[in-house]
């Protein structure tokens, strides 16, 4: 049964708020802005407009508002969408009629339910060329979201999905993965009113190259869905590992934005302070070992993405003039499967091989990778080069001969499936 505030609850006279100052707190605390107890008359009675104007319109205009579910609760959502923009009647309106628009097509197919179906390819191969996870929970409850931008491979995107397939799992992510674990905490944590997540991004290693224009379109695309159709979801970002040139463009950021919103953002270049920082937020036992805490890393989180009774995958992005190899080895007791990735029409000619070179040990035959008429346009072709999987212990060379003249570059990526 969803818990109905009324004016007076709203403005913290009466109810759970009533001795948390009201909305003369906010000038002590600006992070409380527009939360239910902390509201002035005004916001009270836009809210109160608001919510008799939900009741008015149709479905389509309500599960919009309500993307997690009523379980979130009445208040706590109507507020999410009155912050958004600013307690400003008619812009709130127009923002709800636009999200609706937004996600029309992606309602009409369960906001693609199936992952793999959405991008084309197997959410662990998609997760290991876009380092990105949901694991563990701040001391508040509020899910963690650790993203590694300076780890996007968009070369490899480029071959296993497509800017239409990123932003399909992006709706699957938001409204199932993220989705679920604001369900779960409120189901299962007494007191959890928030759905909002804390983030978690890492910056090592990014440079001003790797900010391209196919990078920023990406970002762009998931940034415009989650500020449109799930506003005030950001309880936290924390930006970690951040180079020089970020952080001085921060600095003159943070002089044109609100107080409300810097004050949600820290950045942060020292290992030393950064793990300090998510500490003050996140227990050990939440906080990935990778980044300083005692629960499993981002990496072994991720690896749990892959299918069946896969172990983990890696992969090796081949840019190949002329001819190329790659060396790795398999541990004992692992075994790998082999598949190549490309859109290249004139391809290649793959063959597996010990690294000892006076082994004369080969893994196979050589196999033709390349883009044929059969392919459905648009698709990759994907090809296994190797019949049975290569168990360990091996260390093993891929090599590839490209079809092409030595002027062309092919684009190849070679996944390790590890068993």
């Amino acid at each position: 049964m969803q818990e109905v505030w009324d004016k007076d609850m709203l403005m913290g006279k009466t109810g759970p708020m009533a001795d948390k100052g009201g909305a003369d707190e906010v000038k002590k605390d600006p992070m409380i802005w527009g939360r239910g107890g902390h509201l002035t008359e005004e916001q009270a009675d836009i809210y109160l407009k608001f919510k008799d104007e939900i009741e008015k319109r149709d479905e389509h205009f309500k599960s919009t508002i309500y993307s997690f579910g009523e379980i979130e609760g009445e208040v706590w959502t109507l507020l999410r969408w009155c912050r958004a923009r600013k307690f400003d009647y008619d812009e709130m309106i127009k923002m709800v009629e636009e999200a609706t628009e937004c996600r029309e097509e992606s309602k009409k197919h369960n906001f693609y339910e199936d992952p793999k179906e959405a991008l084309g390819c197997d959410m662990a191969l998609y997760m290991a060329q876009y380092p990105q996870v949901y694991t563990g929970h701040s001391k508040n409850g509020i899910p963690l979201f650790f993203s590694k931008p300076a780890k996007i491979n968009m070369d490899a995107l480029d071959i296993i999905t497509t800017l239409e397939g990123i932003v399909k799992f992006h709706w699957f992510y938001q409204m199932h993965d993220f989705g679920n674990l604001l369900r779960d905490q409120k189901q299962n944590r007494e007191g959890f009113n928030r759905f909002e997540c804390f983030i978690i991004m890492d910056l090592g290693g990014l440079s001003v190259t790797q900010l391209n224009s196919r990078v920023m379109s990406v970002i762009k695309e998931q940034s415009f869905i989650d500020s449109l159709c799930f506003p005030e979801t950001m309880n936290r970002m924390v930006i970690i590992n951040a180079p020089s040139f970020f952080s001085a463009t921060w600095s003159v950021i943070k002089g044109f934005i609100d107080a409300r919103t810097s004050g949600k953002v820290d950045v942060i270049a020292s290992r030393k302070s950064w793990e300090k920082r998510l500490k003050e937020f996140i227990d050990d036992d939440q906080l990935p070992s990778d980044y300083g805490g005692t629960a499993p890393s981002t990496t072994e989180v991720m690896d749990k993405a892959s299918p069946g009774d896969m172990k983990r995958l890696f992969s090796e992005f081949m840019y190949v003039r002329g001819s190329k190899e790659f060396k790795t080895e398999i541990a004992e007791g692992e075994e790998v499967e082999i598949v190549v990735w490309t859109h290249s029409k004139s391809g290649g000619k793959f063959i597996v091989v010990d690294q000892d070179k006076t082994s004369e040990k080969v893994y196979g035959e050589e196999v033709e990778v390349k883009l044929g008429s059969t392919e459905e346009e648009g698709k990759p072709s994907v090809a296994t080069i190797v019949k049975e999987r290569i168990k360990g212990p091996a260390a093993i060379k891929v090599k590839v001969k490209s079809n092409a003249s030595r002027i062309s570059t092919l684009k190849f990526l070679v996944v390790f499936h590890v068993y």
